[in-house]
């Protein structure tokens, strides 16, 4: 008998219950109670769609959960009075309130997702102890409702210093943690160790062998869990390791199951094959699905093969039951979390003899226009038409800006207000819809920024907007996604090819032009970041289709040049993010992601200065590309990196213009004037005057007015302040 499981499930609630609960507690509208009573509803409500199956709960993000346990918490957090819950958001986000003043932890992305991680801080002082046993407290908690559950636990080494060498710190707390899952009746344990997917892990076989040694003879059965990737190599040492199960991701790495097989079968490992995907909201091929799992059965027995998803669902909407717009064709195409449980239940069955399959074909659109004009692209396209250091000069004197110009990188706050005037925008009621437009034009006047934005009153989202005007996509009412915390998106779904119809942003940023003497920055989301941060087609390569939104934002970008706009942002926060996690498959993607960016930006004249916005990103490994983008200026979020990301463009000698954040958006804190200060004598320390823009991390859509006005007075300030010490 095959069996069937789930790696995690989506722990947003089906109505996004946990995000306004968690909002309604910062703003002091309801008690810690109260919050615990939610996410108590929305587990129960999880475990019992997905019954007997693998998964966890985090009110924030998993891996703060796991700093939080195991007491990594870093000294600025402590000593302040405040609750383990409430120092457990200060982390994450932030606090300054009632003689609290504390930034937030770092964000990384994890792995290639769209998803953002608190970024643990380790040190040789690091004091772990066990603070709480989430798992088994959770474990219990299901089992109360007569629902066993598969726990799961994570660890992960950072770089920088080597937390790696604290190995044999954490090792005791992990075996209480475990044991005292076995002794309350868990039979198995979901250990994700996806660092096993990575190039880095090849050198830790020595200390993955020490950690398991040490744990399987009081944990339950451990399942090993790998996604996102292939283990290529690591498989060897893997395979000797005293564990119960092994897990690997075949939507992402389908090839690597007849290595995989033969390094396990003379163990006893059982093997979970990650078949319907954790990632895309497609169902799953079952043909292709119960070949890979004959495959494996026909040498390690059906008793030795799992059927699962390949990651946790936590990257996929909850259910296609909210859906009510999208038409009887589109649902059928389509499968989310809930369904994608039905799903490895199916080929289970279907595996072990008790049901037939049974799948639909996708609709599959073509344009032969678009086609054909991606066909014709040439290598003359991707280029600009002058060197950067005879393009800014041009620049220069069109948009005369001054030394250290202030900006900031698009969208400012949106109120309830804007929200429900851009809802009757939608409807083609609303009669006055450049007010808001000119309330954030006057208002940059006013604190004196000197490249300036629309404010982007008008978009629901960086992507969706463009996704709504764009041939192509199908749009969704209730797929929510978590980013980080309590932000979730919505991510589009491409169907089809991708053209523009008309112009997107034009109307908007040409009345913003009208209004001011002042620059005007147009803005755009790139064609990876779109694509990235969307649900790509399943049947067409990513490269086809990233190239079809460039194309589709090249015109774009001409047409806003024509309309009067001399400075154009093609944000590509996701350019790092989409970066495959084999080296060895590095150059082929990059070459078509930079391409990409380039196709988009290169059709203007050279009075037309490039911008583009990159947030959480380690850029040491693939700088060159970075350079290669060739964008005039870029900006990067860099507030909560100790400035470690500029040393890295003083290493390369990066020659275009660049602004580091200077402040975190992502927080509500207001950063002081002295601080901000600070923050720039550190990057002049390290990048030449010439170069350097100064504005905020990332864009202002979530934060209050308050707080921006606040916080932008100070950017302002301290720009005038480098301009006097920095003549």
């Amino acid at each position: 008998m095959v069996a069937s499981s789930v790696l995690g499930f989506p722990r947003i609630g089906a109505n996004r219950e946990v995000k306004k609960a968690v909002e309604a507690y910062w703003a002091g509208k309801i008690s810690a109670d109260e919050l615990t009573k939610v996410a108590a509803e929305v587990k129960k409500a999880s475990w019992t769609s997905v019954k007997a199956q693998g998964g966890e709960f985090s009110l924030y993000d998993h891996v703060l959960d796991h700093s939080a346990a195991f007491n990594v918490i870093p000294k600025r957090y402590q000593g302040l009075g405040l609750s383990p819950l409430d120092v457990y958001f200060a982390m994450g986000r932030g606090r300054q309130t009632e003689g609290v003043d504390v930034p937030a932890s770092e964000m990384k992305k994890w792995f290639d997702s769209n998803y953002h991680f608190v970024v643990p801080e380790f040190s040789e002082e690091t004091d772990f102890k066990l603070n709480f046993n989430k798992a088994v407290e959770e474990f219990k908690e299901a089992k109360a409702l007569g629902i066993t559950t598969r726990p799961v636990a994570a660890k992960e080494a950072k770089p920088g210093f080597q937390p790696i060498s604290l190995l044999p710190k954490l090792l005791p707390l992990y075996k209480t943690l475990l044991a005292d899952l076995k002794e309350a009746g868990a039979e198995w344990v979901q250990v994700d160790e996806p660092i096993l997917v990575l190039d880095s892990a090849a050198g830790l076989e020595k200390e993955f062998t020490s950690a398991y040694t040490e744990l399987a003879p009081v944990a339950p059965k451990i399942l090993l869990t790998t996604y996102f990737a292939r283990l290529d190599t690591n498989v060897n040492f893997v395979a000797k390791l005293p564990i119960a199960g092994l897990h690997i991701d075949l939507d992402r790495a389908p090839a690597q199951l007849e290595d995989v097989v033969k390094a396990i079968k003379d163990t006893k490992i059982v093997l979970s094959l990650g078949l319907v995907s954790g990632r895309n909201i497609w169902k799953t091929d079952f043909t292709a699905a119960i070949k890979l799992g004959q495959q494996a059965i026909e040498t390690l027995g059906a008793d030795r093969v799992i059927v699962a998803t390949s990651s946790s669902l936590l990257h996929t909407p909850v259910t296609l039951a909210s859906e009510k717009k999208l038409t009887e064709e589109q649902k059928d195409w389509f499968s989310f979390a809930l369904e994608k449980a039905g799903e490895v239940t199916t080929i289970a069955a279907v595996l072990s003899g008790s049901q037939d399959a049974a799948r639909r074909a996708f609709e599959q659109n073509s344009d032969d226009t678009v086609r054909k004009r991606v066909a014709a692209i040439t290598d003359d396209q991707l280029e600009r038409r002058s060197p950067f250091s005879v393009r800014k000069e041009i620049q220069a004197k069109t948009l005369n800006l001054p030394k250290f110009p202030t900006t900031t990188i698009g969208s400012f706050p949106q109120t309830k207000e804007i929200r429900q005037a851009r809802a009757k925008l939608g409807k083609g009621e609303l009669t006055q819809e450049g007010k808001e437009i000119e309330t954030v034009v006057r208002f940059q006047e006013k604190i004196g920024l000197d490249l300036l934005v629309h404010g982007e009153p008008e978009r629901n989202d960086m992507v969706q907007y463009f996704g709504e005007l764009l041939n192509g996509f199908v749009f969704t009412q209730n797929a929510w996604v978590q980013s980080y915390g309590s932000r979730y998106v919505r991510p589009p779904i491409i169907v089809s090819d991708v053209s523009r119809p008309t112009p997107m942003t034009v109307k908007w940023s040409a009345y913003a032009q009208s209004l001011t003497k002042l620059p005007m920055k147009g803005m755009l989301t790139g064609p990876v970041t779109i694509l990235n941060w969307s649900f790509p087609r399943a049947d067409v390569s990513r490269e086809i289709q990233s190239k079809q939104l460039a194309l589709a934002l090249r015109d774009e970008v001409v047409d806003l040049e024509n309309a009067g706009i001399h400075a154009i942002q093609v944000d590509e926060p996701a350019i790092r993010e989409g970066l495959p996690l084999r080296r060895s498959d590095w150059d082929a993607y990059l070459k078509w992601a930079v391409d990409s960016f380039k196709l988009a930006t290169a059709g203007v004249t050279d009075k037309l200065q490039t911008h583009s916005h990159f947030c959480y990103s380690d850029f040491d490994d693939i700088f060159p590309s970075i350079q290669r983008l060739d964008a005039d200026v870029i900006s990067i979020e860099a507030s909560k990196a100790d400035m470690k990301l500029l040393n890295t463009f003083k290493q390369y000698g990066y020659s275009n213009q660049i602004g580091p954040g200077v402040y975190d958006i992502h927080s509500p804190r207001v950063p002081g004037g002295q601080e901000i200060k600070d923050r720039l004598k550190s990057m002049l320390d390290i990048l030449p005057d010439s170069l350097l823009f100064v504005n905020p991390d990332c864009g202002l859509k979530t934060r209050g007015w308050k707080e921006t006005e606040a916080s932008l007075v100070n950017l302002v300030e301290g720009a005038k302040w480098a301009r006097e010490n920095y003549a």
